[in-house]
């Protein structure tokens, strides 16, 4: 188990530990000189990092999503965690567990797995059921499901984060269709199962997270659309209407047409779908945002792009930390203390000549009280 997780960082500590390279930028300072701007990682989070002297040393000899060994001193600059790297070196495969880094869902895959398809396994609608069976029996498929991210960045962005979000939407469909007499369960329930289903094409999720090539060629929604073609070919007594309306769902689940979707949701479970899918993911980016902000003061968050807004930290709004106590006065020998804070009382200055023979000229004839 490495050393110093990224949650256990404390400002003005010297540390040494182990990250994965999230994101590696080389900029230069005044000067001209290189220095390197660095996001590093571990499985509880992200610490910005910047190495401003001996860059040359090291500039060529890591890249992004490779492990690096760093020691350097952790501060606080604009009400952020900033690591300045000393030392670093690139670290073999070898030397590493990939638990340590890696994000991932706190819920075993295989008991989710098992819960998803005894989910399956109830659906009434011989159709529906024999078309999620042929996917969900499928090895590659299954594997890959298991361990696919919802998300590179924006929500269920840890490794099992698609499957835990399809069984969240699995729950929320269950509750609104017992809710809406109109509602076809089982149709609502696969396209939950199908919906982001491409995404374990279109995500790279051996080492970080990004998009595979299929990802940025063709999309999750479009990848989706081909799997469940291909099962479909096995399965020739499949209603061709049923299929249109799966197809529309995956089509339409993003819910509008500038957010991605090829089609607007137009009949009931459609548009559920979209609804309950929206929101699992802002409740988790906005639970994610929350958890891993890095300001160090204040109640907000900073600024997410995805949910354009601050989120507030509510436990910290409503059980603020004490204010700091102010240092006590320093006692001088004699066992006095000084006042703090107290600027020094004047002496009344003593009157001019002048300024004595005017008052007296100007003087009202009023007789000074008698002391």
């Amino acid at each position: 188990m490495k050393s110093s997780y990224v949650s256990e960082l404390e400002p003005n500590r010297v540390i040494t530990s182990s990250f994965l390279v999230h994101a590696k930028e080389i900029r230069q300072k005044k000067s001209g000189e290189p220095y390197l701007s660095l996001m590093l990682g571990d499985r509880t989070g992200e610490v910005d990092a910047k190495m401003w002297d001996n860059v040359s040393d090291v500039l060529d000899s890591f890249e992004r999503d490779d492990f690096v060994k760093v020691k350097g001193l952790l501060q606080v600059f604009h009400n952020r965690p900033q690591l300045t790297i000393h030392k670093m070196r690139r670290m073999d495969d070898s030397e590493v567990d990939y638990a340590d880094y890696f994000p991932s869902s706190r819920r075993d895959p295989q008991q989710m797995w098992a819960e998803l398809c005894g989910i399956v396994a109830e659906m009434n609608n011989p159709h529906l059921k024999g078309l999620l069976q042929a996917l969900l029996s499928d090895e590659e498929i299954a594997a890959r499901y298991r361990r696919a991210p919802a998300a590179k960045q924006i929500h269920h962005a840890y490794l099992g984060g698609l499957l835990e979000h399809v069984l969240s939407l699995c729950a929320l469909a269950r509750m609104i269709a017992q809710h809406y007499s109109n509602i076809d369960c089982d149709l609502l329930l696969a396209g939950v199962v199908l919906h982001d289903m491409g995404k374990i094409y279109e995500l790279n999720y051996d080492r970080g997270f990004s998009y595979s090539s299929d990802g940025q060629l063709l999309g999750h929604i479009s990848i989706a659309l081909r799997m469940v073609g291909d099962k479909l070919r096995g399965l020739p007594d499949f209603p061709p209407l049923w299929r249109s309306l799966l197809e529309h769902m995956i089509l339409s689940h993003h819910g509008q047409l500038e957010f991605g979707s090829p089609k607007l949701p137009q009949f009931p479970e459609a548009l559920l779908l979209h609804y309950i899918d929206d929101m699992d993911s802002k409740m988790d980016c906005m639970r994610f945002l929350i958890e891993k902000d890095r300001q160090v003061e204040g109640c907000f968050t900073g600024y997410s792009g995805a949910l354009e807004r601050s989120a507030l930290k509510k436990d910290r709004y409503l059980n603020p930390e004490p204010e700091a106590r102010q240092p006590r006065p320093t006692v001088k020998a004699n066992g006095s203390a000084p006042v703090a804070n107290t600027p020094p009382v004047s002496s009344p200055k003593s009157e001019s000549a002048f300024a004595g023979k005017l008052k007296q000229a100007l003087g009202s004839g009023v007789p000074e009280a008698d002391s």
